[in-house]
């Protein structure tokens, strides 16, 4: 990796290396796998290498220096080295590595899973089991009747989101709530003999309580993100710099906790395959702008209440959700990524509109 600058090395070198060390007596374990797989993992690690050294030129305090992973923590295959059965209810791995055939179990759509379409194969280890994901060629498109609303959405800590509406949805704090079990998780493991089974199995205890409260996460983020698309034209929310807020660290756990890009991400996808406009607009001054008036009136952030002169009272969130909807409804010509699309919108111009009509 240091000679990624100095000897020039290129990603096509660097496979070609891959692909040397399968004949290497000190790594067997490449030499059993298929090619593909092969290529599949010097692509992981090149993408790895390159945004370390991206980082370094953005001057970036989280460079995201590469780690070595474990090779029984995942495998990549890509069209060979891999076979479905005919009822789609297994799969055979075909290189040397010995895993062989393994049965798929949970609940998936066998319809879709066509050889053609499948461009990857993963199998990944979690804390409670291996799982097989697949890699899909696939367009999803599923538009949805026009509803004829729209709302912007502020995202804070006291409620999760606030809505122009007024209309609030409480935080879940997962993390806060599964502390205390982590906690005696934790305290347990730290008190076990290291190399022991002992040991191997509370560690295990401790990382699907991790992966409980990950996983609610992701489905309070799904849930709420596709309610609010199905229900909305227009969708828009705060452009938040996250990386730089969790630098407060009276706060960095909390904001981590509430998993705000995981809901924007969602909110996003659903938008696009769902044929609704989501927008995020700058967030300067939301909180601080009157929604009546558009006077400045600062507050602290233990201030939770919008007062101003205009004679204007509020929640402060759900003024900044007013603003935050306003934002995105009267732009000067700028350009709104929707649809896959470029959306157009003059001054003055809702961009509800475009979506009706």
């Amino acid at each position: 990796m240091d000679s990624h600058r100095e000897d020039k090395v290129n990603y096509a070198s660097f496979c070609k290396f891959v692909t040397t060390l399968s004949n290497d007596s000190d790594t067997p374990f490449v030499g059993n796998l298929n090619s593909m797989a092969r290529q599949a993992s010097a692509e992981r690690a090149w993408f790895a290498i390159s945004r370390f050294y991206d980082n370094c030129k953005k001057g970036l305090a989280q460079k995201g220096y590469p780690k070595f992973k474990k090779f029984s923590r995942s495998v990549e295959y890509k069209t060979s080295g891999w076979k479905l059965s005919e009822d789609k209810k297994s799969i055979h791995i075909t290189d040397k590595t010995g895993i062989g055939k393994l049965k798929l179990v949970g609940s998936y759509n066998r319809e879709i899973l066509d050889k053609p379409l499948i461009k990857r194969v993963r199998l990944i280890k979690r804390a409670d089991g291996f799982y097989c994901q697949f890699v899909l060629d696939l367009e999803r498109v599923e538009l949805l009747n026009s509803t004829g609303k729209e709302v912007g959405i502020d995202l804070g800590l006291n409620h999760f989101l606030t809505d122009s509406n007024g209309d609030k949805i409480d935080n879940p704090r997962f993390l806060r709530k599964a502390e205390k079990r982590l906690k005696k998780a934790q305290r347990k493991l730290s008190k076990k003999k290291k190399g022991s089974q002992k040991r191997l199995k509370q560690k295990s205890k401790v990382a699907r309580l991790h992966l409980k409260v990950s996983r609610q996460r992701k489905d309070f983020a799904v849930k709420t993100a596709k309610a609010l698309i199905q229900s909305n034209d227009l969708v828009v929310y705060e452009d938040l710099k996250v990386s730089n807020m969790v630098k407060n660290r009276k706060l960095a756990k909390s904001i981590s906790d509430a998993s705000w890009s995981m809901f924007t991400d969602w909110l996003d996808y659903f938008g696009k395959i769902h044929g609704k406009f989501v927008v995020a607009v700058n967030p300067q001054y939301t909180s601080q702008q009157c929604s009546d008036c558009g006077n400045i009136v600062k507050k602290t952030l233990s201030v939770r209440t919008h007062i101003c002169s205009c004679g204007c009272v509020l929640d402060r969130d759900e003024n900044a959700a007013i603003n935050i909807l306003r934002r995105a409804n009267t732009v000067g010509r700028t350009e709104i990524q929707a649809l896959g699309q470029t959306t157009h919108c003059l001054l003055g111009e809702s961009l509800i509109d475009k979506v009706t009509g």
